[in-house]
């Protein structure tokens, strides 16, 4: 699909607008906070967790959108959050209980519309995509009080939605976790891509990377994850574990109890990419791995941190794993660098999560 086709079906799909009386703020004051979404996911463990645990924060609970009606809700002075997705059985209890609720608000870390149209997802996806976070904006809309925007490009893009910008800002225990000691005395050095489905340029990018790095360090070890469209790209490797996506519980509760020597953050420059935030820190940080990432929107220009962030280039990329497998100073240099700047995302949730629009992350 060409790029103006995929600009144009983009133009044509419903997108968030605030209600025609929003001040942007909660209508009253906040009783409770409720967060419908597809949980356990890591979008609200990594904007909403911290944030609404806070000191002062009201009482809040997280409610799974694929449950039945919503049912023992006390709606009266609810502010109602959705997580990128919404229900017909949410979108009813939110119009039925309109007149009570203290406001209702949506968060997008995405560039859904881009994704629907771009090149990676695949069908089932897409689908997903339109009949759980596009076509309810239709109803949704008519009693939307604020909307969130994970970056500040995310948040131009919406633009009539006047989204105010919401960081990730996790918890400290879902990425400051321990870790077995590390065996100087071994030679194998463990890499890994962790990614989702939709990233497969990433995956054509860092496969032949890859060959080259593991035949040229023999003790070298890679694991990757990935969907359909990119396994083809990993099957036949020597050393390489291919590894299908699990669940957001399981990938935390693995990802928890074992360290990893490097992972790898590559963003390819595209519509969907330009907006996503540095979330994959946070992966990084909590397998104790020097990260290697692409110099992006999301995660910024090299600063003289330690943090190692590089142009999108295979033989740049192919030098840099194999200087960090040789360099275990420089690795460990590389994994404080982005630990502080995850910590520094957690800082911002002390604060708990501003519903009157002065919110200083806004």
């Amino acid at each position: 699909m060409a790029d103006a086709l995929r600009a144009f079906i983009s133009g044509l799909l419903p997108s968030p607008r605030l209600r025609p009386d929003s001040t942007g703020s909660a209508r009253r004051p906040v009783k409770r906070i409720i967060v419908f979404g597809r949980h356990p996911n890591p979008t609200s463990d990594y904007y909403f967790a911290a944030r609404l645990a806070a000191p002062g924060m009201p009482d809040h609970q997280f409610l799974d959108i694929r449950d039945s009606e919503p049912a023992d809700i006390d709606a009266d002075g609810a502010f109602v959050i959705l997580c990128r997705y919404a229900s017909a059985a949410t979108l009813r209890w939110i119009e039925r209980e309109h007149p009570r609720l203290a406001g209702v608000g949506l968060f997008l870390d995405d560039d859904i519309p881009a994704v629907i149209t771009g090149r990676d997802a695949d069908m089932g996806y897409r689908l997903f995509l339109l009949f759980r976070a596009i076509l309810p904006l239709r109803r949704l809309n008519r009693h939307l009080d604020i909307v969130w925007a994970s970056t500040p490009l995310l948040a131009e893009r919406l633009g009539a939605a006047k989204a105010r910008i919401l960081p990730p800002s996790p918890p400290e225990a879902l990425w400051n976790v321990p870790h077995p000691a590390q065996n100087r005395a071994s030679s194998e050095t463990t890499i890994g891509y962790h990614a989702s489905a939709v990233h497969v340029e990433e995956h054509a990018f860092l496969a032949p990377i890859i060959r080259e790095v593991l035949a040229a360090r023999p003790a070298a070890r890679f694991e990757v994850f990935a969907g359909r469209k990119a396994a083809g790209l990993w099957k036949g490797m020597e050393r390489v574990t291919l590894r299908r996506p699990v669940s957001w519980p399981a990938y935390l509760a693995e990802t928890s109890g074992r360290r990893m020597d490097i992972m790898l953050v590559p963003v390819a420059s595209s519509p969907v990419n330009d907006c996503r935030s540095a979330t994959k820190r946070i992966d990084v940080a909590r397998a104790g791995a020097a990260g290697i990432f692409s110099l992006s929107p999301a995660y910024g220009e090299a600063d003289g941190s330690g943090e190692i962030l590089l142009p999108y280039d295979r033989t740049v990329w192919q030098n840099a794993i194999l200087e960090l497998i040789d360099d275990a100073d420089k690795r460990a240099a590389a994994a404080i660098a982005t630990r502080m700047r995850v910590a520094a995302m957690t800082r911002l949730a002390e604060n708990g999560l501003d519903l009157s629009g002065t919110d200083g992350n806004s």
